[in-house]
């Protein structure tokens, strides 16, 4: 009777692999069954919760299934990223992946998942500039004499951020680094008490998201004397790159990206990629991003989780350069 059975189980097998690709093909799950979820580690109306809407509203018209944010802010991102690392691997589950991953990454002793392992980066959405802004009446006209300042006076020059192993506190920590300046980083409690700081003489300069404060650089209360992106801004075409002004090492910018569990099936993450191309290529999606100051950038799933390895690596060596306690 066993050998029987091993007979019948070998002959369903080799039935099987016979069959046409079409019909093998049929007997799989149809993607999507249903509305896709995407997990968001951020508070409802910030640039990564908008940004994901904006996607989701495309995306649900092409998938032909509704998709649903749902925000679980806090810890880093961490809770947001379990959820989706722990998720069935089907492609119905989604996570608004940023650099903040990255980070935490390289800041935490220990995660509940493993970042590289147990997350599928889908595809990017979009790129947002990290600047260094001073007050309007700042002497500092230009990033080079901001630092002629800080090497003439060491350990006087204070550089303002936000949250201690946020992005914007490790691009200042970059920024001094790269720069080779004794200067000390302040950090604040968000982008509202950093900009008052920079307004009132507090710090000397700051390093934050273009975005949030570019309406004090409209109104003429800031000055940014340089974004620390690969190019320069849409929105700032005129003001140079940190590399233009001879940092070469002062390379960072925030990014977006979709990532679904390890082991969901290829084709459903190409489905997935090809849908999101698409979604954000779309009149409307680029519309609601460039006023978002995002910059509308998607990726292969190899572009996607090459971002998140480098800047996995970049981060934690910025951590440890700069004496950061893990957390």
């Amino acid at each position: 009777m066993r050998r029987r059975s091993a007979l019948g189980l070998l002959t369903a097998a080799t039935a099987l692999s016979a069959l046409p690709a079409w019909r093998v093909a049929m007997a799989q799950p149809a993607f999507p069954a249903r509305a896709v979820r995407i997990v968001v580690p951020f508070a409802a109306g910030g640039v990564g919760d908008l940004t994901a809407r904006a996607v989701a509203s495309a995306l649900a018209e092409r998938l032909g299934q509704p998709v649903v944010i749902d925000n679980r802010p806090g810890a880093g991102g961490v809770v947001a990223a379990d959820t989706v690392a722990r998720a069935e691997p089907d492609g119905h589950t989604l996570f608004l992946m940023s650099n903040g991953t990255a980070v935490s990454a390289s800041l935490f002793k220990a995660l509940p998942y493993d970042t590289v392992a147990d997350l599928a980066p889908v595809s990017t959405l979009g790129v947002f500039d990290i600047a260094v802004l001073v007050p309007a009446d700042s002497p500092h006209r230009t990033l080079a004499q901001l630092l002629a300042h800080a090497r003439a006076q060491p350990g006087r020059v204070n550089i303002g951020s936000i949250n201690v192993g946020s992005t914007q506190h490790l691009a200042a920590e970059l920024f001094k680094s790269s720069a080779a300046i004794d200067a000390q980083v302040v950090p604040y409690n968000g982008t509202p008490a950093l900009i008052t700081a920079l307004r009132g003489r507090q710090v000397d300069a700051g390093v934050e998201i273009l975005g949030p404060a570019l309406p004090q650089v409209r109104a003429g209360a800031l000055r940014v004397l340089a974004v620390t992106g690969e190019r320069r801004s849409s929105v700032l075409p005129d003001v140079p790159t940190a590399v233009e002004q001879g940092v070469p090492g002062l390379v960072a910018t925030s990014w977006n990206a979709l990532a679904a569990p390890a082991r969901t099936p290829r084709a459903v993450v190409d489905r997935l990629q090809r849908e999101i191309a698409a979604a954000v290529a779309s009149p409307g999606v680029q519309q609601q991003l460039r006023t978002l100051n995002v910059e509308p950038r998607t990726s292969t799933p190899e572009q996607a989780s090459a971002l998140l390895k480098s800047d996995i690596e970049r981060w934690r060596a910025v951590i440890e350069r700069a004496g950061i306690p893990l957390q």
